[in-house]
């Protein structure tokens, strides 16, 4: 019992040298003491009490008393490795002093088997007590041990550094890893059996290499430093190599890793030849990884495929596979190419999948690729003339190519290789040919022996579609396809019946930008609650089951809130009848919000049997023949009164369509009410006037934050603030995160350029805030003048980072043309400035002129281009010109433009042969 008491007193020393003061059989009879002791203590029963207890000493004390009455070796070392008792922590209490002087009670051999105990039972979390073997197999001579859990242990003490200085053998010498295995005298035994038992890893490779370095690597990592150790002799290459490839599983194993393991491995050709057969497993597993994978998960794969080194004997088998890659994302595409491009080089591709390749690869808009594809069939031609004739039809695959360049390259290489093709080729040539740029077809027609008019009429032809015929020798006059003027889109009537209303409130819920939709159900509601609103909340009760999706803006979709409101229903967290709803609130959402609220008082009250404000066109705009009409219907309803809602009328009039028929304005006239009066008043005004948006001088300021809100003529009657929101005080509305959607423009059908007056484009250029562009053919579509601020808007959405975006802009500035109101000389100025300021970028706008051109606009592109290019040409040249020129080329030869532009002259004029110069040429031909 005199042992427990100096545990309990925490007194380390004093319970060891009790320990010692007894025999082995009267320390194993203080077990079944200690254990009730022990299971009666409150504060150890916690597995971990240990971790928290207040006085370390009394948790030694504790554990010595209990490693002392364990004379067996077995259940010594069962103790030992008990995650319980500290063995998965790795540092042993108060140094482990106290565990050596337990262990030095027993003799010698019994510390020998107590180390092969331990060995033997050793497990993953227990391997932290290879340290203990390690100092027995020193201090004892017994045999060293072979287990992979104590090798593991050695060698995370080894890459750690930590080995306590009183164990036998001391801390090994080395700042590195590698330097501590050398001095190591348990290396020579344990180093071939790590090669067997133990996965030397990978991960961090490629991130310690660009923190550190490859000698880092080599040095500091398990695998590095084996293969170093395997230079001197120390590791066995051909084992070392078999554990690499066995620890290389694609599933587990980040690809850039592996390529960074691979590189400091690295392989001899003897070698890789004997590993052949592993690194053709890893390869078709990656090949399969890249035919559906995360873009990241591209660059690992491609990263680890090129680190293996396949030749083209390994490679030629997967032919398809590869051939697979080359309708994939660029990176993967280029991997396949150079894959194909080495085989036909080894003579090992059938000429007819090479051509398969140029198919794939020739036509994609990667201009890395297609270069690549083209001097690689240069190449082919130079070194035998007998593919020549293959070659140039294979070149002439990019005559099809959207980019200028690329069509010139591929010119070049048919030129080339021309008379060794023959003249068999020539037919072919001639109907490729018809599809390349017109400022390339004479001298196409001059290779291939066609008259250069004709081509131009065919490419025009397969670009347009547009007819071709002659009369008299002379081609039918140009011009441009664009799509159809949009006809008016009349509003159906009112909803008829309240389960209608339901089912178009639940279609307003789910797709929250249809103008349409959403006046019918907000005037439904109004109505129909009018009617019976019993009725009505019974047919909307199925419906509101599903609210809207959280917006930080008013939108549409809060029409919701109203049929909730209708109902009785307590508000949505959402709502924007809560007080945080304004917060972030656009111009438009005020607007929107105030009809809103002003709805659910028009049901309350019962006082207004429609809204005034429906429109009557789907762009928002309102005949002001209706509008008179509901009016007239208002004065003349018994005991509701004549007067009509605030906010509803002061929309009404915002969105009524200016008139001069004189039967209309008589008619207004002659209503009684005050509403009336004042919208009699309103069309003799005109209405809301109209306003230039143009800053006075803009070019010169361009970069600053430009308002393009200016006071304008007197509005005639004040409207409701709310309404007065549109057409307030310039502000950015940077912070507005939910994008413009059409019912903005549908407040102020007849001033679509005020509401895009607020320069909300500027901010979304850099793409952190998508969506912004998608109002745009609605601003299109709507009515008023087209000025500065919608050819603004249109500039900036030609050059945002999303493809949809900018086919919205291309749509929106289609229909601007069909219309005939797109100042083609004011958008040219805007995008030239905006490009030499470099606030758009050149490549994205050349793709969204581009296609805005091949829909049969090229006239029109080309009426841009003719006023944007001499802006960019000034000194210096504005970097993507290149591109742009190009595009010029073809629009200007398509549509028949003539006429110098004397800054394409000057830049045609240069020497050299760079892309500027030579579309510079090709332009100034064209012009003639």
């Amino acid at each position: 019992m005199k042992l427990i008491h100096l545990a309990k007193a925490g007194d380390v020393q004093g319970v060891l040298r009790e320990l010692g003061a007894l025999t082995p059989q009267e320390r194993a009879a203080q077990a079944q003491a200690w254990e009730t002791w022990r299971a009666s203590a409150e504060v150890m029963q916690d597995p971990y009490w240990w971790q928290n207890a207040p006085d370390r000493e009394l948790v030694v004390a504790t554990y010595a008393g209990e490693l002392g009455y364990r004379t067996d070796p077995v259940a010594a070392a069962d103790w030992l490795l008990e995650r319980r008792n500290g063995a998965g922590e790795g540092d042993l209490f108060l140094d482990g002093t106290w565990i050596l002087d337990v262990l030095n009670l027993h003799p010698v051999t019994w510390r020998a088997e107590l180390a092969a105990q331990l060995a033997e039972r050793m497990d993953h979390w227990s391997s932290s007590r290879a340290d203990l073997v390690e100092h027995l197999i020193h201090d004892t001579g017994c045999p060293v041990p072979t287990s992979t859990q104590v090798i593991t242990g050695w060698l995370n003490n080894r890459e750690s550094g930590r080995y306590p200085a009183h164990f036998h053998g001391g801390p090994r010498p080395g700042a590195t890893f590698l330097e501590r295995l050398r001095a190591d005298d348990l290396s020579p035994k344990f180093l071939p059996l790590a090669l067997e038992q133990v996965a030397l890893g990978v991960a961090w490779f490629h991130d310690w290499k660009t923190r550190h370095s490859l000698s880092y690597v080599r040095e500091n990592t398990r695998l590095g430093a084996f293969i170093s150790l395997s230079t001197e002799g120390l590791v066995d290459r051909a084992a070392l190599i078999r554990r690499v490839f066995a620890d290389l599983d694609v599933g587990s194993v980040w690809g850039r890793d592996a390529a960074v393991a691979l590189t400091v491995l690295a392989l001899t050709p003897e070698e890789r030849a004997a590993a052949a057969r592993e690194r053709l497993a890893i390869a078709e597993q990656l090949l399969a990884l890249l035919q559906d994978c995360s873009p990241q998960q591209a660059i690992h794969a491609l990263a680890f495929l090129r680190a293996l080194a396949l030749t083209p004997p390994e490679n030629a088998p997967a032919v398809k596979d590869h051939m697979a890659l080359l309708v994939l994302s660029s990176s993967v595409a280029g991997y396949g190419q150079e894959v194909l491009i080495g085989l036909d080089e080894a003579g090992l591709l059938e000429q007819d999948v090479f051509t398969e390749v140029c198919e794939r690869v020739l036509l994609r808009p990667e201009k890395k690729l297609v270069r690549a594809q083209l001097t690689r069939l240069d190449h082919a031609a130079r070194r035998d003339s007998a593919r020549a004739a293959r070659t140039v039809l294979d070149a002439a695959i990019a005559f099809d190519h959207r980019d200028l360049d690329l069509q010139e390259r591929a010119l070049d290489v048919a030129a080339r290789h021309l008379k060794a093709a023959g003249d068999s080729v020539l037919p072919q040539l001639r109907t490729a040919a018809a599809r390349i740029s017109p400022g390339l077809a004479p001298r196409a027609a001059d290779l291939f022996g066609t008259a250069p008019d004709l081509l131009t009429d065919q490419a025009t032809d397969h670009l347009t579609g547009q007819a071709t015929s002659q009369v008299a020798g002379q081609p039918t006059a140009y011009a441009d396809l664009l799509p159809p003027v949009p006809e008016p889109c009349p509003v159906p009537g009112p909803i008829e019946t309240t389960v209608e209303v339901a089912e178009e409130l639940a279609a307003v819920v789910a797709d929250d930008k249809d103008v349409v939709r959403f006046e019918r159900v907000l005037d439904g509601l109004v109505r129909h609650a009018h009617r019976d609103r019993e009725a009505l909340a019974q047919a909307l009760q199925p419906v509101m089951r599903k609210e809207p999706r959280h917006r930080t803006d008013c939108t549409q979709s809060g029409v919701y809130d109203v049929a909730a409101a209708l109902r009785g229903d307590e508000p949505r967290r959402d709502s924007f009848l809560t007080p945080s709803s304004a917060d972030s609130a656009s111009p438009a959402a005020w607007l929107l919000k105030a009809r809103l609220v002003e709805a659910i008082d028009v049901i309350e009250a019962g006082a207004q049997p429609f809204l005034l404000a429906v429109p009557t066109d789907a762009t928002g705009a309102l005949d002001a023949v209706v509008l008179v009409e509901r009016i007239s219907v208002l004065e003349g309803l018994d005991g509701l009164g004549s007067t009509p809602a605030p906010v509803d009328l002061a929309q009404a009039l915002l969105r009524v369509t200016p008139t001069t028929d004189k039967d209309v304005l008589d008619e207004a006239g002659r209503l009684g009410s005050e509403a009336g009066q004042r919208l009699a008043q309103w069309l003799r005004g005109g209405g809301l006037p109209h306003w230039d948006t143009e800053p006075p001088g803009w070019s010169e300021r361009f970069d600053e934050e430009v308002s393009h809100l200016r006071p304008g003529p007197a509005l005639g009657p004040p409207l409701l603030p709310a309404a007065e929101t549109l057409l307030g005080p310039y502000n950015s509305w940077a912070f507005l995160s939910v994008p413009m959607a059409p019912f903005w423009l549908a407040q102020l059908p007849h001033h679509r350029d005020v509401v895009l007056a607020r320069d909300y484009f500027r901010h979304r250029v850099s793409g952190a805030e998508r969506g912004w562009a998608h109002a745009l053919p609605f601003a299109a579509e709507s009515g008023g003048p087209a000025g500065f601020a919608l050819h603004l808007a249109l500039a900036h959405s030609l050059s945002y980072d999303r493809q949809g975006e900018r086919d919205a802009a291309v749509d929106a500035l289609l229909v601007l043309a069909a219309r005939g109101q797109l100042k083609t000389g004011l958008l040219g100025r805007q995008l030239g400035e905006m490009l030499r300021a470099e606030r758009i970028e050149a490549k994205r706008v050349t793709a969204s002129l581009r296609t805005a051109a091949e829909t049969g606009a090229y006239a029109t592109i080309w009426s841009v281009l003719e006023t944007v290019l001499p802006h960019l040409l000034r000194d210096p040249v504005v970097r993507g010109t290149g591109a742009l020129l190009a595009l010029g080329v073809d629009c200007a030869s398509h549509c028949a433009a003539k006429g110098a532009i004397p800054e394409v002259t000057t830049a045609a004029a240069r020497t050299g042969s760079s892309q500027l110069v030579k579309n510079a040429r090709l332009l100034r031909d064209a012009l003639g």
